[in-house]
């Protein structure tokens, strides 16, 4: 495990999995499925949340149910290319209500934009008028997206993983006479 990286156990693993699944679990739920009291479970995901590896609670809307038919891809490129006009076209398409992503990419093109429109010809209206009719975009290629299918669980890389009955690095703290009972028999010392 690198230093940057943040510790993720077995259990916080099962809880992404879950949440992923289903974010509208309740707690006692969750806590059931892998097994430990509610309020620990509630602190194990505070603590996703708190390091960011839970980024966020979203719901996802289904844009063909919401008259929003048509779904594209758009690469761009843009000359010259400047830290200044990548951040200015990043904000100015996000400000856009038909732009769901923009991907910076390396390669030929600079973005990749996902889109969700109404029919085609609102989607030839925003390239026209959005995207190509800008002095510093010098290529702009649509494809429709006939289907979409991807995963909705994103796993940790095995090696973040750390085990939840791993040892403890701090020293336990412990009574002599705890530690004596500890010791074999024969190795006690006698008191009499």
């Amino acid at each position: 495990m690198t230093p940057t990286s943040p510790r993720i156990t077995e259990i916080d693993r099962k809880l992404l999995r879950l949440l992923q699944e289903n974010s509208r679990r309740t707690n006692k739920e969750l806590a059931e499925s892998v097994g430990v009291a509610q309020s620990t479970c509630l602190e194990r995901i505070r603590s996703l949340t708190d390091r960011g590896i839970i980024a966020g609670w979203t719901i996802e809307v289904n844009p063909s149910k919401i008259g929003l038919e048509v779904r594209a891809l758009i690469h761009v490129r843009l000359q010259p290319k400047t830290t200044e006009s990548v951040h200015q076209f990043q904000h100015e398409m996000l400000a856009h209500k038909e732009v769901l992503v923009i991907s910076t990419i390396t390669g030929a093109d600079d973005f990749i934009l996902e889109v969700a429109v109404a029919d085609v010809s609102h989607l030839r209206d925003f390239v026209l008028e959005q995207i190509t009719s800008r002095a510093n975009v010098t290529d702009a290629r649509t494809s429709l997206i006939y289907e979409q299918v991807r995963t909705r669980i994103i796993e940790p890389y095995e090696f973040v993983t750390e085990l939840d009955d791993a040892p403890s690095t701090k020293p336990a703290r412990s009574s002599r006479r705890a530690v004596a009972e500890r010791r074999p028999a024969d190795t006690r010392r006698r008191t009499d």
